[in-house]
């Protein structure tokens, strides 16, 4: 079967290899054939070096989807035939999780998206909606998980206020989800056009950070100075400390992302007075998963999309992710 390997820390290391088809699936396990991936700030970091200790050559993207071929033994959670998201942490089921379960991910210590045929625990695929393609389903894994366990985290419900940095995939899913959930929804950008179609798809207040760097003020008077419930920061950086003083008192900033910076300087007493909540994210489980993808399905939500690319232009969607201005997801179909 066909796959494609990163063999070293550069996006122009990508080849296509062929592996033996996997034996019959074991007790618990299923064959998923891989029709769609797409594209998160990790995998960007794990093509470029810049995720940590990586042992190259590895089956690159976290994200991806599939149809079910083949089921083990003892195999309930789907049948043959089945649609299914593939989760991104392939041995978190349920829970908080720990060191262990967070810290192997497909794609970077598990073989990823880009290959012919997965083979998977049954508990960590998870079988979607009938409204969804190919190239949606692949978009949920990493980022609709992300933004559904911060929701849940903040208690995010009819009344709350959420903020989402940028429109970016965590951020854009963010939005949706949190409007299925009755909040309030604030979004921030440097692009007019990118603030029209976040208000497009039910955004109730935007703010351009460009013309408005302190856009923390711009919260507090939008919330007549009691702040949001939870901020979800995909930005890191400076924007970081800014998400402390824009939460109310006892409020949620969501550590979600580094697209700005990895380093943080921020006043502390800001947030002890303030009794915010930090949290950080390295995943989630795949019950997580299941409840974005529930309410997804209840609401009939399509995630959005920036482009499709083909597989062939894989490098092209690295170098898109990395240059920024996409608005969504970017997928990649897995036309072998």
């Amino acid at each position: 079967m066909n796959a494609i390997e990163l063999t070293g820390p550069a996006t122009d290391r990508l080849q296509r290899i062929v592996l033996p088809a996997p034996d019959a699936p074991g007790i618990g396990r299923v064959h998923v054939r891989m029709e769609a991936a797409s594209l998160n700030y990790i995998d960007l970091a794990v093509a470029t070096g810049r995720y940590g200790s990586l042992s190259y050559p590895l089956i690159p993207i976290a994200d991806g989807a599939g149809e079910v071929i083949a089921v083990g033994r003892d195999v309930w959670q789907v049948k043959l035939g089945d649609r299914v998201a593939i989760h991104s942490k392939p041995y978190w089921t349920a829970g908080h999780g720990n060191g262990f379960v967070a810290n192997h991910t497909r794609g970077v210590t598990e073989r990823g998206s880009l290959i012919e045929i997965a083979e998977v625990d049954a508990s960590s695929v998870i079988k979607v909606p009938d409204h969804l393609g190919w190239e949606a389903i692949a978009t949920l894994p990493v980022a609709a998980m992300t933004a559904w366990r911060g929701l849940e985290e903040a208690g995010i419900g009819p009344g709350s206020t959420v903020v989402v940095l940028g429109t970016g995939g965590v951020s854009i899913i963010g939005l949706q989800l949190a409007k299925a959930r009755g909040a309030r929804v604030i979004v921030t950008s440097s692009s007019d056009d990118k603030l029209e179609r976040a208000r497009a798809l039910g955004a109730d207040d935007t703010i351009n950070y460009r013309r408005n760097p302190e856009w923390q003020q711009d919260v507090r008077r939008l919330t007549d100075g009691i702040g949001a419930d939870l901020v979800v920061d995909t930005a890191g950086g400076n924007e970081f400390g800014r998400a402390i003083m824009a939460v109310r008192y006892g409020g949620t900033v969501y550590a979600v992302g580094f697209v700005a910076d990895t380093t943080v300087q921020l006043a502390l007493l800001s947030l002890i007075s303030n009794g915010v909540r930090v949290i950080g994210i390295n995943g989630g489980s795949a019950e997580d998963l299941a409840g974005a993808v529930a309410a997804i399905g209840a609401k009939g939500i399509n995630p959005v999309i920036d482009r499709v690319l083909p597989l062939s232009a894989l490098e092209e969607g690295y170098l898109l992710l990395q240059r920024g201005g996409h608005f969504g997801k970017i997928a990649i179909t897995l036309d072998w």
